[in-house]
């Protein structure tokens, strides 16, 4: 398992950023759990059954997977993780911002965090699944605008006209 440092800036104190603490979380804690089943309930309305991939609190207590909450005055509003995938690449999983807390910039708070993880323990790349239909829309508009691409199925997935798979490489420009 890869390593994430969390100190990205000695500076400020981990995770913080304007009127949001970011910090690692059990997936089996109470707020975590309450936003895992939110996100699952939301992903099964979205997508058929076989085309959900959203990980339950098990799949991220996995110890290639490390857990984030955002808190938004003590209260947790969004989560993200990322997954190592032992090729030197990542996967983010599990992003999810509290529909009542959706464009408070809770979501690009998580995945900048997230990015700067990957980058300090020096992953390749990182990749993510996420939906095809128009409700994933605004999902899809956030990770373009960090650089995103779509590319083809990695890891285990396969083609699905429920996803569309995405990466960004994080490789240093020579």
């Amino acid at each position: 398992m890869t390593n994430f440092d969390s100190r990205l800036n000695p500076d400020k104190p981990f995770g913080s950023v304007p009127d949001f603490e970011i910090s690692p979380a059990s997936p089996a804690g109470p707020e975590a759990a309450a936003l895992i089943r939110r996100h699952l309930s939301q992903m099964a309305a979205q997508s058929p059954k076989d085309s959900c991939h959203a990980l339950d609190s098990s799949g991220l207590e996995g110890p290639d997977v490390q857990f984030f909450l955002l808190r938004q005055g003590g209260t947790a509003i969004a989560m993200g993780a990322l997954k190592t995938l032992g090729d030197g690449t990542c996967e983010l999983k599990s992003m999810h911002t509290a529909a009542e807390a959706r464009g408070s910039g809770a979501g690009r708070a998580m995945l900048e965090f997230l990015l700067g993880l990957a980058r300090s323990a020096h992953a390749a790349g990182i990749y993510l699944e996420t939906g095809s239909t128009d409700d994933f829309l605004p999902s899809r508009k956030l990770y373009e605008s960090f650089g995103f691409a779509e590319c083809p199925p990695f890891a285990d997935y396969a083609e699905d006209p429920w996803s569309i798979f995405m990466h960004l490489d994080l490789r240093p420009a020579d």
